[in-house]
């Protein structure tokens, strides 16, 4: 996968431009937020921990979630004690997705711009498999036309998008040539395919988000850092997520 080059220990060289967003708590008005799911579990779907947390910083921000999944086949299903494929298996993503929604979740057909204040994508390897073919195609990759056009559709709004851990390579693919400004936490491949879509790319630490004002876009590195403390996965996210609020 070209993101894996970019995953790293924790000591990230020094930090520029990353957003300090301070504690909030719920919004005055209720902000209608779409999250993005595929799967359920790091190497083949959604980040488990990662989707959580933007569950919860959301739900800190009062804002009203509705979560999302295609109902269509992961692109593998992994066993996440060996790390081996399990080729003879096959899970569905909306499926998969309902464990982490508690059964709360709609087909990603159904997700309408128009609906919605903004849009979240948590990360993990589905991310990167599932909703595009980044992990094998890198910077020639493209995404799932159902979630182009869902992306597409909540950008010409002026709508905000959040992206978690390795989804910034998504939202990199889906508004190539864009200039956006991005993190996928250290520098690495990830990061220099960012790049050469033709986004910007700012080093970021676990803990921090990082905010393009200017197109609507917040993004935070999570567990692009392997060994990152939980604690700091959920405080960036918590950031990213604010600042996604506060924008909408």
């Amino acid at each position: 996968m070209p993101g894996r080059g970019n995953r790293a220990t924790l000591a990230a060289p020094p930090i520029a431009r990353a957003a300090e967003v301070p504690m909030t708590t719920q919004a005055t008005t209720p902000k209608r937020v779409a999250v993005v799911l595929c799967g359920s579990g790091y190497k083949d779907g959604s980040e488990i921990r990662e989707s959580v947390a933007v569950l919860w910083a959301l739900s800190m921000q009062g804002a009203q979630v509705q979560c999302f999944a295609p109902d269509a086949a992961q692109t593998d299903v992994v066993n996440c004690l060996t790390g081996k494929v399990a080729t003879k298996e096959k899970r569905n993503m909306l499926v998969e997705a309902a464990r982490i929604a508690r059964g709360q979740v709609k087909s990603l057909d159904q997700l309408k711009a128009d609906d919605f204040d903004a849009v979240v994508l948590p990360g993990g390897f589905g991310a990167a498999k599932n909703m595009c073919d980044f992990a094998s195609n890198g910077a020639n990759g493209s995404v799932r036309a159902d979630l182009q056009a869902a992306l597409a559709a909540f950008r010409d709004q002026d709508k905000p998008i959040g992206a978690v851990c390795i989804a910034p390579a998504l939202v990199a693919l889906a508004f190539k040539g864009r200039g956006f400004d991005l993190t996928v936490g250290a520098e690495g491949g990830a990061a220099d395919a960012l790049v050469a879509l033709g986004h910007r790319h700012t080093v970021t630490r676990p803990d921090q988000a990082l905010v393009d004002r200017a197109h609507k876009v917040v993004t935070t590195p999570a567990y692009m850092y392997d060994d990152a403390p939980l604690h700091e996965v959920f405080e960036g996210i918590r950031k990213a997520v604010s600042a996604v609020v506060a924008l909408a």
